[in-house]
């Protein structure tokens, strides 16, 4: 039989349709009866949050490239076209399942548990008098009403923010004939209004409900006819040359100011909108209906993310958990005692990020220090990071940092954290012109008597302690020889003119990392031809790079066994004979945002294991600066691999990626019930960890 041609489209499903299905996999959750109730509505807000981003960055992009004349043809080889039309006709499916989750089920449940989020229409009078003295009060002294006339045409509407578009009857102050105003709600107005009730239970009013109310009293002696909600979607994928910069801080401070009036790129309005309206508004803003999304229900969901915090009720959300601390570090053990003795190996969440914060603070205080060395990609305002760095920094040390200045939505952050650090007197650095800096290493230089030795965190994740709290990944300490070099050869390349380093352990990007993937898979294709043991596992958030799938593939028919734990987007199709049937496809969605990246290769029974700060992207691939680092000791590669295999067993959160490209949810039926993030949680929460599975 000829050999399949493994670059054929219908062996690749299109990227930006296997986004909208993991988003999918995400509002499922929010149908979910056995996930708590208030957690339900935040998978609810997160499903929407994910869809702005998409079509802020991924449909922004697309549609620059047709408006640039550049038609290149996806994987899967449909065209810019045909895939904008297909991305309208599912997010338009998702946007219809997102508001009969909450319209259908998740407020008529909220409500029997005696939490209102109340439509204007359902006010009481009691409620309404409150209301109409918060909107005289509180909203309408920064409203600014714009009535649209050749003297003032049609504001800028910045992206995403809060909109109504009103229709007037009358003549204002000046004699002139009324018929049409746009009101803006300013960001500085909470999207969620708490009303004081008697009792026991909450009762929430949305913004767009107080100001649809009263909007009459904005317009003195001219007839509201009516006001309808409307929200605009911007590209905000900003751009930089970089070739024609001196200062990529500066440049980006520029840059971001015009994030906000970005190409438009989506508009949504309250499905009562009237057709007139809503073709005046897509004239506005050179929009057509493959852009347009009617809403029944408030514009953007994600805000109804307020009630989460606003309702204190315990019984309606996740149990809260201790994350565990290991045994060797328990007491608070010297971290530099405990690493010297063999690496340490945390997995977040279910084991506590403090220790990673631990290991700067005490080497920004240790006299022995000499020399600190971090990358920054996203941390968080207030990091205690950052407080680390600064501390080491005016203890005299030497600190070098690399921020990552374009981190997508943190680019504001970054640049205050960077100016943080040189206030302090750190050595800051933006990377490389042309590659975003992902790796995620710490470097600890310190003085002993043996001599200068060299102590390394490397991560999966972010140095970001709040989404440690959200985000599954592992922290990896070492004081190896070869692997404290090869970190230092990798800082002399981000903040020097160097050669690329030859490393002795560990795997880079954009030097080598695709090469060394491709040959771990080939390796296994001949252990798999000689007759020795065969077998790959990956996890990863998105696996899209068509080398590394046509590779995958090649396994697949060589017979290795290949199980992939791909969260996010795929465009590996698996199951097709003759091509992919030794290939399953699995993505898990729970409590925990799965997000390590671990890499297993079974040689030929000398198994390999490696954690990542790279997906099977090509920008991780070519593009970025990342590390994919070796599990050395047995008993972590044990560990991980354990892992795995559980991630492979899960019946309860997996869902298995079908050859049409479409996700079915398993389900344990009549056999036991296997929930990877339950089980680890039970293995590793309030005291359990301070155990053997501590190391």
């Amino acid at each position: 039989m000829d050999a399949p041609d493994l670059k054929s489209p219908q062996l690749y499903i299109n990227r930006e349709l296997s986004f909208l299905e993991f988003n999918q996999r995400v509002l499922a959750q929010a149908f979910d009866e056995s996930v708590p109730l208030l957690e339900r509505l935040r998978f609810l807000c997160i499903s929407s949050s994910n869809l702005d981003e998409f079509f802020e960055i991924r449909v922004a992009g697309l549609k620059q490239l047709q408006e640039l004349g550049s038609a290149p043809f996806a994987a899967d080889s449909l065209s810019l076209e045909e895939q904008l039309s297909a991305i309208h006709e599912r997010a338009a499916q998702l946007v219809a399942e997102q508001y009969r989750c909450l319209n259908e089920l998740l407020l008529p449940r909220l409500a029997a548990r005696d939490i209102q989020l109340l439509a204007h229409t359902d006010w009481t009078a009691q409620a309404r008098g409150w209301l109409e003295r918060y909107f005289e009060h509180e909203v309408e002294p920064v409203l600014s009403p714009l009535g649209l006339d050749p003297a003032r045409p049609f504001p800028r509407i910045q992206n995403k923010s809060l909109n109504f578009i009103v229709r007037l009857e009358g003549r204002d102050a000046f004699g002139r004939d009324s018929e049409l105003a746009i009101v803006q709600a300013p960001r500085s107005l909470p999207r969620v209004v708490p009303v004081p009730t008697e009792g026991t239970g909450r009762t929430l009013v949305l913004l767009t409900g107080i100001v649809q109310a009263f909007v009459q009293k904005l317009f003195a002696g001219i007839r509201v006819v009516g006001c309808w909600q409307f929200r605009l979607t911007r590209n905000s994928d900003l751009f930089v040359d970089e070739e024609e910069i001196d200062d990529l801080r500066r440049a980006l401070e520029g840059e971001l100011a015009h994030r906000r009036y970005g190409a438009s790129v989506r508009l949504e309005t309250s499905s009562d909108c009237p057709q007139d309206i809503v073709q005046f508004l897509q004239q506005q803003f050179a929009l057509g209906e493959i852009d347009t999304y009617r809403m029944p229900g408030p514009v953007n969901l994600n805000r109804l993310s307020a009630a989460y915090d606003l309702v204190q009720r315990p019984d309606l959300k996740y149990p809260p958990f201790t994350p565990g601390v290991p045994r060797r570090l328990a007491g608070g053990a010297d971290i530099f005692d405990c690493v010297r003795q063999k690496d340490l190996l945390l997995h977040h969440p279910y084991q506590s990020f403090t220790p990673v914060m631990d290991f700067l603070r005490q080497a920004a205080a240790d006299p022995n220090v000499l020399a600190i060395k971090q990358t920054l990609y996203r941390t968080g305002n207030d990091s205690p990071i950052v407080d680390a760095l600064v501390n080491a920094a005016n203890a005299g040390k030497d600190v070098t940092v690399i921020i990552e200045l374009r981190a997508r939505f943190d680019e504001e952050a970054n640049i205050e954290l960077s100016n943080r650090l040189q206030e302090a007197g750190a050595h800051v650095m933006y990377g490389v012109v042309g590659y975003k800096t992902h790796a995620k290493l710490a470097l600890v230089v310190r003085r002993e008597p043996g001599g200068i030795r060299r102590y390394c965190h490397l991560g999966t994740g972010n140095y970001h302690p709040r989404t440690a709290r959200q985000y599954t990944d592992y922290s990896l300490f070492t004081c190896r020889d070869e692997v404290g070099g090869d970190v230092h050869e990798l800082f002399l390349e981000l903040t020097s003119l160097t050669r690329t380093p030859k490393l002795s352990r560990l795997v880079q990007s954009p030097f080598g990392m695709h090469d060394a993937m491709l040959a771990k898979i080939d390796r296994e294709i001949e252990h798999a031809r000689a007759g020795r043991p065969a077998r790959i596992i990956a996890k990863m958030n998105a696996l899209v790079e068509q080398q590394a799938i046509e590779a995958l593939y090649r396994a697949s028919r060589a017979g290795v066994k290949i199980d992939l734990i791909v969260r996010g987007v795929c465009a590996l199709r698996p199951g097709v004979p003759g091509v992919s049937e030794n290939i399953e496809v699995r993505s898990i969605v729970g409590r925990f945002l799965e997000h390590s990246r671990t890499f297993y290769f079974e040689n030929g029974g000398e198994p390999e294991i490696f954690g990542s700060s790279a997906d099977w992207m090509e920008r991780n691939f070519f593009h970025r600066i990342e590390v994919a680092f070796p599990i050395e000791l047995p008993s972590h590669r044990e560990r991980i691999l354990e892992n795995l295999k559980l991630a492979l067993r899960d019946n309860c959160q997996a869902w298995r990626l079908r050859a049409d490209g479409r996700y079915e949810r398993l389900s344990p039926g009549d056999a036991p019930k296997v929930c990877l993030q339950a089980e680890l949680l039970a293995r590793h929460a309030a005291g359990a960890s301070v155990g053997p599975i501590g190391g």
